[in-house]
């Protein structure tokens, strides 16, 4: 079974800066990954890796979920980065995050090796994998990539590097310009179908500009409308836009309870469908309703940490 984690909102905190690890670890956020791809040059590679091993460790995350995204597996860092992150914190690690999977291979080959490092460590529980989605061949076989692994939690649609991927002229990272509607709906859609249909949470990506809260808003409700559990973060300023758009609304909750509640005494009469509050409701209706239900569940058992 698939753990269930809150992900509403991804904040990313650079592995080569031991001020931002130590920060981030007193964030009231569900999930922070460190990062050992983009945000670190190089020639800190090494160190970032020593740094992020030692947080993983032996930190007090106020966050519930605590990811690693490495280097890409066609870069000289990967193979390095997987092995120190089983062997120096592999009990605390929750989710590998892999960058620039280019089909199904990439995630039967890294499923294969955390198994043998698992082994090897004596590791006493299995290591979350999500995958990034963001060049051409990724997304051209993303229903693949879905159904590759039983470790697989997540799809994370990265709009930044799938653009320049396909070619797109953006000027930033999230960035849509004057495109006549949302350059990424059928990216994130086909993204949302395959994470759906593999009973994984799709997450989107980044949007780069900090100051500008209101686009950020925007493009996370367009992620949440197609069925995304939550956003990716940069700047702590941007948790707070996530968490709120990925929450339910609390009203939506009181009444989803009610639904819930009302369908299965009818069901327990016998009855398929039912009148509430003057709209007829059955089987259909209370699909989405369960899923409210339990996503506010999930947030109340946060808050209750």
């Amino acid at each position: 079974m698939k753990t269930k984690r809150l992900r509403r909102c991804q904040l990313s905190v650079p592995g080569s800066s031991e001020k931002m690890l130590a920060k981030a670890a007193t964030m009231e956020v569900d999930y922070i990954f460190l990062d050992l791809e983009d945000a670190v040059a190089p020639n800190r590679k090494a160190e970032a890796r020593r740094n992020v091993v030692e947080a993983v460790r032996s930190t007090r995350f106020r966050a519930p979920t605590i990811a690693v995204r490495i280097n890409d597996l066609s870069s000289p860092w990967a193979y390095d980065d997987l092995t120190a992150l089983v062997e120096g914190c592999g009990e605390t690690l929750d989710v590998i995050v892999l960058p620039k999977a280019m089909g199904p291979h990439d995630i039967v080959f890294l499923d294969r090796l955390l198994g043998m490092l698992e082994a090897r460590h004596a590791i006493g529980r299995r290591i979350g994998v999500e995958v990034l989605i963001e060049e051409i061949e990724a997304l051209n076989s993303v229903e693949a990539i879905a159904a590759a692994s039983p470790r697989l939690e997540g799809l994370i649609f990265g709009m930044g590097d799938y653009a320049a991927s396909q070619g797109m002229r953006v000027s930033g990272v999230g960035e849509t310009d004057d495109y006549p509607g949302d350059l990424f709906h059928y990216h994130r859609n086909r993204v949302a179908i395959a994470a759906r249909a593999g009973g994984l949470d799709a997450v989107d990506g980044p949007y780069a500009d900090f100051r500008n809260p209101d686009k950020y808003r925007e493009e996370a409700r367009r992620a949440a409308i197609l069925g995304f559990a939550g956003k990716w973060a940069i700047h702590p300023s941007q948790i707070e836009l996530a968490e709120a758009m990925f929450s339910p609304d609390p009203a939506a909750v009181a009444k989803a309870r009610a639904m819930a509640e009302a369908y299965a005494a009818a069901r327990e009469r016998g009855e398929g469908a039912i009148n509430f509050e003057g709209t007829m409701i059955d089987i259909a209706s209370v699909r989405g309703v369960d899923e409210i239900v339990a996503l506010a569940d999930m947030i109340e058992e946060k808050r209750g940490r």
